[in-house]
């Protein structure tokens, strides 16, 4: 399994982005090709003191392929592009390998 993971920063107007976030931008990442899951916060905490972050996702996909091919898709270039939209207080965002742990 591939994850993809996007870290908002607080944006210059929390309402606008939360409101085209859930109508805008998530209809259309939920067409990604190659795409098994995803989830969403808004409730971001911090163990101590403000959180570095105001909202987060994750995505999962079969493998590094299949995310690659996800975003040089036209679909995957629009979902990109639509970030501007609404993440006016940027963006961070990073994939790695998910490795299963042992209990």
């Amino acid at each position: 399994m591939h994850k993809l993971l996007v870290l908002y920063p607080e944006p210059t107007d929390p309402d606008h982005f939360r409101d085209y976030y859930v109508s805008n931008h998530l209809p259309l990442v939920a067409k990604m090709p190659g795409l098994l899951a995803y989830r969403y916060s808004f409730e971001v905490a911090a163990t101590q003191g403000k959180p570095p972050y105001f909202a987060v996702f994750e995505a999962e996909f079969a493998d590094a392929a299949a995310l690659a091919a996800a975003r040089r898709s036209p679909h995957g270039q629009r979902v990109a592009a639509d970030v501007a939209n609404y993440a006016t207080g940027g963006v961070v965002v990073i994939d790695y390998p998910a490795q299963n742990g042992t209990i």
